[in-house]
């Protein structure tokens, strides 16, 4: 009987978290990892366009040259990587060019998979305590992680972007840290991702969404992590400035065209446009107690302004607005992670001229950012902290339980 109500218990157990009979892993992780595979091999042969930029910084930065060290940005501003990146980079150096941009491809991808259990386990710790459907959410992940994975791609392995990479990963490292009530992790991994790509820096509203004790503290070890990367090199050569003022081609099938910005290259207005309205707009979803839309605001912030449309920045899209489908609401199918990949990689496919292209992206801009600050949607809660796992004795015992249960079940690897 006692051996019935055990093999009863495991198999209830497997059937809650999604494990595999007698495995650590779960279903949906496996279709994920599957689908993420296959899109490395049919990608791989053609990846790497801009991995030579890696490689070229890092060496520099680790050189004794004169336009090397820190003085690497002053001389090469047109490597706006950050140093973390470069560092990671670095460790590449001991193999063939080839073979280190192989490594860091795969190693970005299996990131990608990460980044997917890690928005998981986000989205279970938001909603502890609410009787969330776990299976629902497992669904939820692997229908959005399947819309993820091509574009993530796009950005670890085609053009093999370490830098986008890693602001991107820290990012949703710091987006689990929120959901734990973690403020100081919140503030390194946010700074990790400012480190590993300035524009980052449009996901600092996160912040805002701790208790607002935390806020100040959050926000000086954020500036403090931010300085001990960046400020070496602006003081170790003044002309390090000048790096902030690099301009790339303004492309025809830009946003910016609808806006009639007709300059050839980057108008001198249009980075701190960008950020500072990156900022206003995670704020403002702060404010409106829709804190996991941060991250698509921000990256929408970015496209919509941008003079140029490489496809790797819908990476970061698709890392908003799968925090938006699994954290943000909780309709079973993620439209917002489809709708993206079909309108800003699907439209630069398809669509035939420039004009059409720029002005689908705009569309996707406007109305997800409308959606996501305006439309109705279920009380988003603040994140948990240690207290509310303490409880305070309130509750029924049933509830209790309930609560104790979905610990178990985040603690399993949602």
């Amino acid at each position: 009987m006692r051996g019935a109500r055990t093999a009863r218990t495991t198999t209830d157990y497997e059937a809650d978290t999604g494990r595999i009979a007698g495995l650590l892993v779960r279903r949906h992780h496996v279709l994920l990892v599957a689908w993420t595979v296959l899109w490395f091999f049919l990608v791989e042969p053609k990846g790497g366009f801009s991995w030579h930029y890696l490689r070229q910084g890092e060496q520099l930065l680790f050189s004794g040259q004169p336009d090397g060290g820190l003085s690497l940005y002053a001389h090469h501003p047109e490597l706006q990587i950050g140093p973390v990146s470069l560092a990671a980079a670095r460790l590449t150096a001991p193999f063939s060019p080839y073979t280190g941009q192989v490594i860091a491809e795969a190693v970005s991808s299996a990131l990608g998979l990460v980044m997917l259990v890690l928005v998981g386990r986000t989205a279970a710790l938001y909603y502890l305590g609410t009787g969330t459907n776990h299976r629902r959410l497992q669904q939820r992940v692997l229908i959005a992680g399947l819309a993820f994975i091509p574009m993530w791609v796009e950005v670890s392995v085609r053009f093999a972007h370490l830098d986008d990479v890693l602001a991107l990963f820290f990012t949703a490292l710091a987006a689990h840290a929120l959901a734990r009530g973690k403020p100081v992790q919140v503030a390194a991994f946010l700074a990790l991702a400012v480190d590993s790509k300035p524009w980052a820096i449009a996901f600092a509203p996160l912040i805002l969404a701790l208790p607002r004790p935390a806020w100040l503290r959050t926000a000086l070890w954020f500036c403090a992590l931010v300085a001990v990367a960046w400020l070496p090199f602006y003081l170790g050569n003044l002309d390090t400035m000048a790096a902030a003022k690099f301009t790339i081609p303004n492309q025809p099938a830009s946003s910016l065209r609808w806006f009639g910005v007709t300059d050839p290259t980057t108008p001198w207005w249009d980075r701190p446009t960008q950020f500072a309205l990156g900022l206003g707009l995670g704020g403002i979803a702060v404010w409106r107690g829709r804190w996991p839309a941060v991250v698509l605001l921000g990256a929408n912030a970015r496209v919509l302004l941008d003079p140029s449309v490489y496809t790797y920045y819908t990476a970061s899209i698709l890392l908003g607005t799968l925090l938006w489908d699994a954290v943000g609401q909780k309709r079973l199918v993620p439209w917002w992670s489809w709708i993206a990949l079909a309108s800003l990689y699907g439209g630069t496919l398809l669509l035939p001229s420039d004009s059409a292209r720029g002005f689908v992206r705009l569309a996707f801009v406007v109305v997800s950012t409308a959606y996501v600050l305006l439309w109705p949607t279920q009380q988003t809660r603040r994140p948990r902290t240690p207290a509310d796992e303490q409880g305070h004795g309130h509750g029924s015992g049933r509830a209790r339980l309930g609560r104790r249960r979905e610990r178990v079940l985040v603690g399993a690897g949602r």
